[in-house]
């Protein structure tokens, strides 16, 4: 249920109604926006109770929010959420462009990496330092020395840090270094993982498991969400599907349904739909022209010899190139990169 507050509505008649609703036994979750305040409220099953808000002083309307996801949806807030990562800002009129190595495997190759892309224009820097795999016997990340190697590209270049969770038990020793943190495809449902995210309040990129429905996966979004963390991105990355010929199948018909069902930015993952690098920046151009809020791009100075995911990996010089086809395109749609 969500409880609108009338435009000229104090601050006192608002405090009034939220230990009201406090009160009922249900939480609050609070919404200021631009044109309006709105009051989240989450708990029982039953809602009708709290119908008899209408009659407080200072609220418009109470009215149900019939999808399944209630704090991620945009009844709750109209305008889309703006993620504030030091500066850099994910859902605004720019779209924000995140490049890197799948894994960090050293510190010549990450900050070789954090040069080049930044020189191209990307604002923030990935790299895995935990690397979940689908084999025990792959390579599975250099763990904190990695996040060490990822905070002195950081020094150099100053490009925020985006780098992946994937244990509960890992996130004190990755909130010292990381900016963002990135769930991955595998953990888009692991729900004590979203949990911790959310009670962390940390900023948070949730990729979208490739077997995740739209629904399944906003209601993921949720989990982070109700703790109290507001400050979540979504990631389509690709789904699983019949074709053989890309690595998944890139669901661009995620962008615009995502951005009209919730307020979260919602960004796109080339590199992981489609596993091929020559297919790595026509499919970029298509998730901004489709309406993306920004881009992960996998970004590599030698993928021939990457330990992970060098088959889908840019070399610098073709991310550049890429970059400067993508400005084109932004323009054309009203954005800027």
């Amino acid at each position: 249920m969500i409880i609108v507050m009338e435009r000229n509505h104090t601050e006192e008649q608002l405090q009034a109604v939220i230990r009201r609703i406090e009160q009922m036994g249900y939480s609050c979750h609070l919404s200021r926006g631009v044109e309006r305040t709105i009051v989240g409220a989450v708990g029982s099953k039953d809602k009708t109770p709290l119908q008899v808000l209408e009659q407080m002083e200072g609220i418009e309307a109470v009215i149900p929010i019939l999808r399944p996801y209630k704090l991620a949806s945009r009844e709750f807030r109209p305008e889309t959420t703006v993620v504030n990562v030091e500066g850099v800002k994910i859902g605004g009129p720019e779209i924000v462009v995140i490049a890197g190595p799948c894994s960090v495997e050293s510190e010549k190759q990450a900050i070789e990496t954090a040069r080049a892309v930044k020189a191209a224009g990307a604002k923030m820097l990935r790299g895995g330092a935990y690397k979940p795999r689908t084999s025990p016997y792959a390579f599975q990340g250099l763990e904190e020395d990695g996040l060490k190697i990822l905070q002195a590209a950081k020094a150099e270049t100053g490009l925020k840090i985006v780098t992946e969770i994937v244990a509960v038990n890992d996130i004190e020793t990755l909130l010292k270094y990381a900016d963002v943190l990135q769930v991955g495809a595998r953990n888009c449902q692991n729900y004590a993982l979203l949990r911790a995210i959310g009670q962390a309040k940390k900023p948070a990129l949730l990729k979208r498991g490739m077997w995740a429905t739209i629904q399944e996966y906003l209601m993921a979004a949720e989990y982070c969400l109700s703790e109290g963390n507001y400050d979540i991105m979504l990631c389509e990355r690709g789904i699983r599907t019949f074709e053989t010929e890309t690595r998944f199948t890139l669901d661009l018909n995620a962008v615009p349904v995502l951005k009209n069902l919730t307020h979260l930015p919602v960004l796109v993952d080339p590199s992981h739909g489609t596993g091929h690098w020559r297919l790595v920046g026509p499919m970029a151009r298509a998730a901004v022209a489709a309406g993306c809020d920004g881009l992960l791009v996998e970004v590599h100075p030698d993928p021939a010899n990457a330990l992970s995911d060098g088959s889908q990996s840019l070399k610098p010089t073709k991310f550049e190139r890429m970059m400067d086809e993508l400005r084109r395109v932004a323009v054309a749609v009203g954005r800027s990169i």
